[in-house]
């Protein structure tokens, strides 16, 4: 479904990533794990269109994404949940949710509503409650939910867990395994590693902005190199 290969890309003269190489399948997690800095971010933007590589060749669904706006990867199937959920904070759950529809016709936007009420039931509850009022969890879940209104084929999550609780870390963690057993595939970034290997059916560890590891999830979390640098064992 996804493949990245070679991939550089930076901001200006500042150049992230070097020849990062990535694969995913239909149904799959892929967790992408790294310290701070290694360029996690830097490549869901290069994928979903927000940043152009500088070299290298990104593949989604057998065409090549180079010149393609992100709002035309959201109609082809890719969605991109960034680190800071970019919601709308003066407006309602419903309504937020509802903007999520954008690309999708009305009835598919109330299948949508009923399926992602079903996943996160605090958000039927509050449908009528501003964004900004949510905590950070609930904000989180709307981000997540508003991006499965679109219909992904890859869904794309830059960091869920931040400013989560260890409790609501593994509750939103259980919902991307849902998630991924509807058969949207999932490409997941998180700093915290042991919480990602733990669900992932693959991952890479990037480092410097390279691929520098790939592997199961169980692999990866029983390497002595990622259990020394990234699990703290």
């Amino acid at each position: 479904m996804l493949t990245l290969e070679k991939v550089c890309a930076g901001y200006g003269r500042m150049r992230i990533l070097h020849d990062v190489d990535l694969t995913l399948g239909e149904g799959e997690i892929v967790a992408l794990v790294g310290a701070n800095g290694a360029g996690k971010t830097t490549t869901l933007r290069s994928i979903c269109g927000q940043l152009k590589p500088s070299s290298g060749t990104i593949t989604f669904n057998g065409s090549p994404t180079t010149g393609s706006r992100p709002d035309q990867l959201v109609r082809e199937g890719l969605v991109h949940v960034p680190e800071d959920r970019a919601l709308f904070g003066t407006l309602t759950v419903e309504e937020n949710l509802r903007m999520g529809a954008w690309t999708r016709t009305s009835e598919q936007a109330e299948k949508s509503l009923a399926e992602v009420y079903e996943l996160f039931p605090v958000l039927a509850d509050r449908r009528r409650q501003i964004a900004q009022t949510f905590s950070g969890g609930q904000q989180q879940m709307l981000a997540i939910a508003r991006a499965l209104m679109a219909g992904p084929k890859l869904l794309m999550l830059d960091e869920p867990s931040t400013g989560l609780s260890p409790k609501l870390t593994w509750t939103m963690l259980d919902a991307v395994r849902s998630i991924r057993d509807t058969g949207v595939a999932v490409l997941l970034v998180e700093q915290n590693a042991k919480q990602a290997l733990a669900i992932a059916d693959r991952a890479y560890v990037l480092e410097s902005g390279a691929t520098v590891l790939q592997g199961t999830g169980r692999e990866l979390a029983n390497d002595g190199r990622v259990r020394k640098a990234y699990l703290g064992l």
